[in-house]
């Protein structure tokens, strides 16, 4: 997994008018929090520094550097405008190398289904699953194959095999589906849909 490195500066003031000020400057507030660390930590870092963080699928590692301090980290939630969409705020997990994370990670299709060559359409269910392990271990996506995907037919989370990690969303779960158009719809193939919804459902 990559690790990219966001250089802050520790906040004196908590209060709203800081908040303003710190964001009317081209900066994020943030805050760290996690293992190794005794309080959580408030800090402001340059906006321009989170754009190949949040603006990707894929995940990173994070290094923060807080005047000097370096803090192993990976990126927890973040707050949007809801008009302009700037980043407002943003929360850092801390993470030690020996004890495990829980992350979602993006997946990645590939291959060429014969589903979608008979005229079917690929629909993703979930773009990520939930997994946990050394934060050194986890992907920065995972690639599923859907060469033997069939119409009406769907990728599931038991398909996946994991290396170096725990998965932790439900096997049943869908990831990718080739749905049938209505055109080649019969009886058999609504009923074979409607069965696999159940079953998701009977998981949630």
């Amino acid at each position: 997994m990559k690790t990219l490195e966001i250089i802050g500066f520790k906040r004196a003031n908590l209060d709203s008018a800081s908040l303003s000020e710190i964001r009317d400057s081209g900066n994020v507030p943030c805050v760290v929090y996690g293992p190794g660390i005794k309080e959580q930590i408030h800090f402001y870092a340059p906006a321009i520094l989170f754009k190949p963080l949040i603006y990707t699928p894929d995940v990173h590692l994070v290094k923060l550097n807080i005047e000097g301090e370096e803090i192993k980290a990976v990126l927890k939630d973040t707050q949007f405008h809801p008009v302009s969409e700037v980043l407002l705020h943003a929360d850092f997990l801390a993470y030690t190398n020996d004890k495990p994370i829980k992350f979602d990670i993006p997946i990645r299709v590939e291959g060429r289904s014969p589903g979608i060559a008979k005229g079917g359409k690929l629909e993703m269910k979930n773009r990520t699953i939930q997994v946990k392990g050394l934060a050194e271990n986890l992907p920065d996506f995972i690639t599923i194959d859907i060469s033997k995907l069939d119409l009406g037919k769907s990728f599931k989370v038991g398909s996946v095999q994991p290396e170096g990690f725990e998965i932790l969303t439900s096997p049943r779960v869908s990831l990718v589906t080739v749905a049938i158009p209505r055109a080649l719809r019969g009886k058999g193939a609504e009923d074979d849909e409607e069965e696999e919804a159940e079953a998701e459902a009977s998981e949630e």
